[in-house]
């Protein structure tokens, strides 16, 4: 006889179901995870909004460019004398009121707004995130960074 085969085998031990993404998942319906909230569905919501912000703000900065060229086309450009942006495109209730007027320029600061505005919405989503986590460490550091993001863009006024 042999000894190997009489001793009994070591039984593996229980391990959650292993999705394709690595995100472990209940045995059973009626088991729950800690949190519905996984490191992988965060990054792919992160993804998501970096994503749509980028392309919302191309799409309006386009759309401000076709509203200005239509009606600035035909404008000889004068390079002799530095003319800077107007001083209603320098705050963001004038950027407002320009869009609502319909006037291109408005539209172009408007999309770069929202470019702007992206990686904030990110640090956002990600406080949110790391709230339904739980985990309090990075919470802390995520408003460490969104607070500094406010006060370089807010800090003087609502000026930039």
């Amino acid at each position: 006889m042999n000894a190997s085969s009489d001793a009994p085998q070591p039984r593996p031990p229980d391990k959650k179901k292993q999705s394709t993404a690595g995100v472990p998942q209940p045995d059973s319906p009626g088991e729950k995870t800690r949190s519905n909230w996984t490191d992988y569905r965060i990054e792919i919501i992160l993804g998501n909004v970096l994503r749509t912000g980028v392309l919302l703000s191309a799409a309006v900065v386009l759309l401000g460019a076709a509203i200005y060229l239509t009606r600035h086309a035909h404008q000889p450009a004068d390079y002799r004398i530095f003319r800077g942006d107007p001083s209603e495109f320098r705050t963001i209730p004038g950027v407002i009121h320009s869009v609502i007027e319909g006037r291109g320029r408005g539209w172009i600061q408007l999309g770069v707004l929202l470019l702007i505005a992206t990686p904030i919405a990110r640090v956002l989503f990600s406080v949110a995130g790391f709230v339904l986590e739980r985990d309090r460490l990075y919470v802390a550091f995520t408003l460490i960074v969104l607070a500094v993001l406010l006060y370089s863009l807010l800090g003087s006024g609502l000026t930039f």
